[in-house]
């Protein structure tokens, strides 16, 4: 199931028209702020699906009983882009444990690349549900290669993966190629065109850079 939030009106459209203007994206503050912002919309939406028992809470005045999350999803990302995103989520979902996946791009000669996963910092997720974020889903590599590095560390009971901006091919890449498992796609928008470089046009540029500054 793929989930795309934009196909209805919500000050989320608003945040991602921010992170896509050229000229906004010039105060990387603000960027990064606005990622946190939508990690917390997504994580509300996401709250949503997620199991619940109804609890009693005693007030001053008597007991209410309020559904209660059964227990907190794992919070995933990978560095160094998802971060701020990330941490929305964390604003919401403030018990839940984390895991952190770097990857890298390697270029070749002939100008293509590979995407290489470094390393892996992994909380026990068997049996848990999981939100794996980033800011961007282009060719989908990445997001798939970060999916199979988390469950080789234990079988989710449901995983989520987020991004903010996707691409047609990408979505498709990922639905092919974890098509069997348990999870959902959620993504904020769906853009039809990509670069050689594996950009999404007209996307919003490399996030990482706009959001922590040029990398060498």
């Amino acid at each position: 199931m793929v989930n795309v939030l934009s196909s209805a009106n919500s000050i989320l459209n608003q945040y991602i028209s921010e992170l896509r203007d050229a000229d906004i994206q010039k105060d990387s503050l603000r960027f990064r702020h606005n990622l946190e912002r939508l990690g917390g919309i997504f994580a509300y939406e996401i709250s949503r699906v997620l199991t619940y028992e109804t609890k009693e809470v005693v007030t001053q005045l008597g007991i209410a009983s309020v559904p209660m999350l059964v227990e907190y999803p794992v919070l995933a990302t990978i560095l160094r882009a998802g971060l701020p995103f990330h941490q929305g989520f964390l604003n919401f979902f403030d018990r839940s444990e984390n895991a952190f996946i770097s990857a890298f791009r390697r270029h070749h000669k002939d100008g293509t690349f590979s995407i290489n996963i470094e390393y892996a910092s992994v909380t026990e997720i068997e049996g848990k549900d999981v939100i794996l974020c980033d800011t961007m889903l282009a060719s989908g590599s990445s997001m798939v290669l970060a999916y199979r590095e988390l469950v080789t560390h234990g079988k989710p009971r449901h995983t989520h993966i987020v991004a903010v901006v996707a691409n047609v091919e990408g979505l498709e890449y990922v639905k092919k190629h974890i098509a069997k498992d348990d999870v959902t796609l959620w993504v904020g928008a769906v853009d039809d065109e990509m670069t050689a470089q594996s950009y999404i046009v007209p996307g919003l540029g490399d996030a990482g850079d706009l959001a922590y500054g040029k990398k060498h």
